[in-house]
């Protein structure tokens, strides 16, 4: 967990949304198998590997053909839960799903911690972070948590590029 408790402490990109549903349905669709398949606006593919729960494995493929493997550490139902992901045995970004409640509305909120230029000075990421990686990852998870309420509203497969193209996963 001291690893965990490092990247922690570097940059972060994070964005959370109004949930227009239940609870129980919002945590049925985000912890059920393949389940990115379902709203992940850049989704070509999500292949179980194990799944449910903490130590969960799952193959993201994006519309780009870039593959992610994404390792789940924490679960906690109804709740959310936090993972690593990354190329096969390349750097690893931290996520965390977190669902609360706020003023009484649902939301959800997804902080990732990236891996790329983690073992450099925060002085010299800084600049690299605030231009290009915060924003871009910021804009990326605007259209995840966007393709989470579109599925929930209409039961139906967020379409693919749904909110606009991505220039790291298009």
């Amino acid at each position: 967990m001291t690893d965990l408790l490092k990247i922690k402490k570097m940059w972060k990109a994070e964005y959370e949304q109004k949930i227009n549903s239940s609870k129980v349905n919002l945590w049925d669709l985000i912890s059920a198998p393949s389940n990115l398949e379902l709203f992940h606006p850049f989704c070509k593919s999500n292949k179980v590997i194990k799944w449910p729960g903490k130590d969960s494995i799952d193959e993201l493929i994006y519309l780009n053909g870039l593959t992610y493997i994404r390792t789940f550490k924490q679960w906690e139902n109804l709740k959310g839960y936090s993972l690593l992901i990354g190329e096969k045995n390349k750097g690893q970004s931290y996520v965390v799903w977190k669902i609360f409640k706020k003023k009484e509305s649902l939301y959800l909120k997804i902080t990732v911690y990236p891996f790329f230029l983690r073992n450099f000075p925060k002085v010299i990421s800084y600049l690299p972070y605030k231009l290009i990686v915060i924003p871009a990852l910021e804009s990326y998870l605007k259209s995840v948590i966007g393709g989470i309420n579109y599925y929930l509203k209409t039961n139906e497969k967020t379409p693919k590029n749904y909110f606009g193209e991505h220039k790291w996963f298009s």
